[in-house]
């Protein structure tokens, strides 16, 4: 009666995050069959060590540190066996991996961070350790691509009339992107989306509308539709401005033209 009164109340976000660890033990262990010593670590890095876990919007990071890397082929192979133990989990598994030196592979500097700082160990043969990324490391790479890539995704959410429900994760993301953006920035750290907002709201760079981003990490943590915020995503614009000024930039990501307000 008790077990059943405390599962009644229980964080459904938290039954989530436990079920996800369960099945990410159950591939790695298949993982482990197919790759024999190859695979010297499994680890759970984003909001799969962090507090702040989505059960509708978060994905499930793995990081795998490999002996000599992994193909394509057998990236791919590992992929389809999770969607094949389960197509709701194995859908959502977004897969981080490097050889023993950390000289291939997909491992950003930020989730290099993320592993030394936050790794929740699923196996382990042999624990790596990569040279740590530094602040300037940080910064060069967040003021390139991901910078970029947000910023497109924004302007083309400002310019839409609509937000497909297809959409919808990541137009929550966008949203979210710039308090994660500016606190790995000022901090050279990773955090969860939880701790960045927490930090910007404390900090806030100028021009950050930070009320626009606690309401979408609100709607995040209820998995909730976006849908009520996207007449603000106008806001977006002035984001980015917020964003460009935090690290000094100039022309290249400035606005290319005036987009009216739909």
């Amino acid at each position: 009666m008790f077990r059943s009164s405390a599962m009644a109340h229980a964080d459904p976000n938290e039954l989530a995050k436990t079920a996800a660890i369960d099945f990410t033990r159950r591939i790695v262990s298949l993982w482990q069959a197919t790759l024999g010593a190859e695979l010297l670590g499994a680890y759970l890095i984003g909001s799969m060590a962090h507090a702040g876990f989505s059960r509708r919007y978060s994905d499930v990071d793995m990081a795998l540190v490999t002996a000599t890397g992994l193909s394509p082929r057998v990236h791919d192979g590992l992929q389809s066996r999770a969607i094949a133990l389960s197509a709701d989990w194995g859908s959502r598994i977004s897969i981080f991996w490097a050889d023993r030196h950390f000289s291939l592979g997909r491992f950003p500097p930020l989730d290099r961070i993320d592993y030394l700082d936050h790794a929740l160990l699923l196996m382990e043969r042999e624990r790596i350790r990569p040279t740590r990324p530094t602040l300037t490391d940080v910064r060069e790479y967040l003021r390139g691509a991901p910078l970029t890539s947000w910023v497109d995704r924004a302007r083309g959410f400002v310019a839409a009339e609509r937000l497909d429900p297809s959409d919808r994760k990541a137009y929550l993301r966008t949203l979210l992107y710039p308090a994660r953006f500016c606190f790995s920035w000022m901090t050279g750290r990773m955090g969860s989306n939880d701790e960045a907002v927490a930090f910007v709201n404390g900090r806030p760079p100028a021009q950050l509308d930070v009320f626009l981003i606690k309401r979408a990490l609100e709607l995040r943590r209820d998995a909730a539709d976006p849908d009520v915020l996207f007449c603000a995503r106008t806001v977006l614009m002035s984001q980015i401005d917020a964003c460009v000024t935090l690290i000094g930039e100039e022309s290249a990501l400035a606005r290319p033209s005036r987009i009216e307000n739909p």
